[in-house]
């Protein structure tokens, strides 16, 4: 059995991240994929389809390969390529990461992809792959429930009820009752620590917009009871040079900047504390490697996807959370403060098993 995986990343690089890990859950339960991106490539995240890649600064825009703004010839030939990957992999199962639940500005493609799966005799399974929070949208939550009932026969839910319910970010999920299916989280096989440490690790995911939290933990350290630890900063892969090297000059001794490791885990589950945004990986990779962690949700351009998942941790006691409004020096200090006083997250409190369920689900659909 074949499935073909879209995945649209814009900003950072967790969609790709997480749609990859899947698609590795699945070719070890003996399906073949084909895993198509439209995203700007990443390193060491290997596809299968590289599509024109299409980026966006905030979300809302989309720029080509070389920064421009799209139009409507290029949104031709993106839909042509679409459309060819897909019937050239012949797939049984079409899986579509986010939409409609998000990725609105792809509706040109997406639609016609959509639609010719729903024509193809035999049809195939159609499934949409959604993280635990979505950015909240009411007044188009009617619309979003119409496409799902409409294109899709299943909704995976790569999260955890007990953590947070679909329904705390998206409304109507009542109304698709018997479509949708929790997974737990994604999250790559758990690394083994080195040795238990005393690093602090600050983190900003792909990089492009966390230079403001790299600052602050900079200042903050000397206000903190870790302050005689070393803070390990991670800038990203998509961390400009001109950021890279003024954070650099700014780090005092016992302050290492790098821009990303290639075992983060294993040195995520080796630190004394996780500073990051709550992007969905940082979060599921902070819950695996049960460490204590400070979180400071992303929210710029009104964005509460992050905020909302940091809340939902917070109530539960697993993380100490400043809103990105409120950040700095003092305030990530004393958020430091208080994460190192909580008690360390007890194993198993949430699922993170969402790839190779994923694989099982869509198995047992089939069969």
């Amino acid at each position: 059995m074949k499935v073909f995986c879209y995945v649209q990343h814009l900003l950072g690089i967790g969609h790709l991240k997480r749609t990859a890990t899947v698609a590795h859950a699945l070719r070890a339960h003996g399906f073949e994929v084909v895993l198509a991106s439209g995203g700007m490539p990443v390193r060491g995240i290997a596809v299968d389809v590289q599509l024109p890649p299409a980026a966006s600064a905030d979300l809302r825009t989309l720029l080509d390969e070389r920064g421009r703004p799209v139009d409507e010839a290029w949104k031709r030939r993106r839909t042509a390529a679409v459309l060819d990957a897909w019937r050239a992999a012949r797939a049984d199962v079409l899986l579509i990461e986010l939409f409609p639940f998000g990725r609105r500005q792809m509706r040109f493609e997406l639609l016609p992809l959509l639609e010719d799966a729903q024509r193809r005799a035999p049809r195939p399974l159609v499934v949409c792959s959604v993280r635990d929070v979505i950015q909240p949208r009411p007044d188009r939550e009617a619309e979003i429930a119409e496409l799902v009932l409409r294109f899709f026969d299943r909704v995976l839910v790569h999260g955890d009820p007990r953590l947070a319910p679909f329904e705390r970010s998206f409304g109507a999920a009542s109304r698709l009752e018997g479509r949708l299916h929790y997974t737990g989280y994604v999250v790559e096989p758990a690394a083994t620590a080195a040795s238990a440490g005393s690093e602090v690790l600050v983190s900003a995911g792909g990089g492009a917009v966390g230079r403001r939290l790299l600052e602050t933990a900079i200042a903050a350290r000397a206000r903190t009871l870790l302050r005689g630890a070393t803070w390990r900063l991670l800038a990203g892969v998509n961390c400009s040079e001109a950021d890279f090297r003024a954070l650099e000059s700014r780090a005092p001794p016992g302050i290492l900047v790098e821009r990303s490791r290639d075992d983060f885990q294993r040195v995520l589950a080796a630190a004394a504390l996780s500073i990051s945004q709550a992007g969905y990986n940082t979060v599921a990779e902070t819950l695996q490697a049960g460490v204590r962690a400070v979180l400071v949700p992303y929210a710029a351009g009104g964005e509460v996807e992050q905020t909302l998942r940091a809340t939902l941790l917070a109530e539960r006691g697993a993380a100490a959370v400043v809103e990105e409004a409120a950040l700095t020096p003092a305030t990530l200090a004393e958020a430091v403060n208080r994460a190192v006083r909580l008690p360390l997250p007890e194993p198993g409190r949430v699922d993170l098993c969402g790839a190779t369920r994923s694989a099982e689900l869509i198995a047992d659909w089939l069969a």
